[in-house]
């Protein structure tokens, strides 16, 4: 897929892959690569829960494009989601294609807005699709072509939570990667890669336990948003899952 990005509002600067970044003296050090490249992002566990410095810089958000990083600022929220948008939106000549599919993966620390953002980039997409949709009726509104799968699905059961070595441990540290479940993640994008459908489960926090079959991803969705806090992890079956995105982002702030 080819991408033309270009911004009047929000500001972004390229840098070698083989750079690390760090903000406000920050421990996360990350570096990232295409989905083509060996080096992938990385960052630090000591990351999570960090409080880092606020300055006029709203937040940054890290993604791919060919061996560079692209670092993207903006003084307001509004600027950052306008950007991200020109970013992926795919070009109209996909809906004709039932086997176009663009896997974004967005990572971040916990309750730093990852559902957020992903979401409103979806919402965004969607509402400016029908403009370049342009081989729909005029009259009939065109499907979505974005849609958010969230990595909250793939917790483990409470059930399955039970059954490990120290259960108690276990329910207390709900959230760790070791939680989850990575290779049910890997499964759903390989199948929807290969067959262009799927269902995909979401988070019931009530309950505390994912629900099946919630998400229904078709084929006329294009630009598919996977968000969640271990996505570009480098360890084990994560490892597997972050190369299967086209685009990866971190966000801090």
């Amino acid at each position: 897929m080819e991408i033309n990005f270009s911004s009047t509002t929000a500001k972004f600067h390229s840098l070698p892959i083989t750079k690390s970044i760090t903000r406000d003296r920050n421990p996360c050090s990350l570096s990232i690569a295409p989905r083509n490249k060996s080096a992938q992002l990385s960052f630090s566990s000591t990351c999570f829960g960090t409080k880092i410095k606020k300055s006029n810089i709203l937040f940054k958000v890290l993604s791919s494009e060919e061996d560079h990083v692209q670092v993207v600022e903006g003084s307001g929220v509004d600027e950052i989601y306008d950007t991200l948008v020109k970013r992926i939106m795919p070009p109209a000549s996909v809906s004709l294609n039932p086997n176009y599919k663009f896997f974004v993966g967005l990572a971040g620390p916990p309750g730093a807005g990852k559902s957020t953002i992903a979401h409103e980039v979806a919402k965004r997409i969607n509402k400016l699709w029908p403009e370049k949709a342009s081989s729909f009726d005029s009259q009939v509104q065109p499907p979505d072509v974005a849609i958010v799968i969230p990595m909250d699905g793939f917790h483990l059961y409470r059930s399955e939570l039970d059954a490990l070595k120290n259960p108690e441990e276990a329910h207390a540290r709900r959230g760790a990667p070791w939680t989850f479940n990575p290779t049910r993640l890997l499964t759903c994008l390989k199948n929807l890669r290969v067959h262009g459908s799927v269902y995909a489960p979401s988070f019931d926090h009530g309950v505390g336990d994912p629900v099946e079959d919630d998400i229904f991803v078709n084929l006329q969705h294009k630009i598919i948003i996977v968000e969640g806090n271990y996505l570009l992890l480098e360890d084990g079956v994560w490892k597997e899952v972050s190369s299967l995105f086209d685009e990866k982002w971190y966000w801090f702030y």
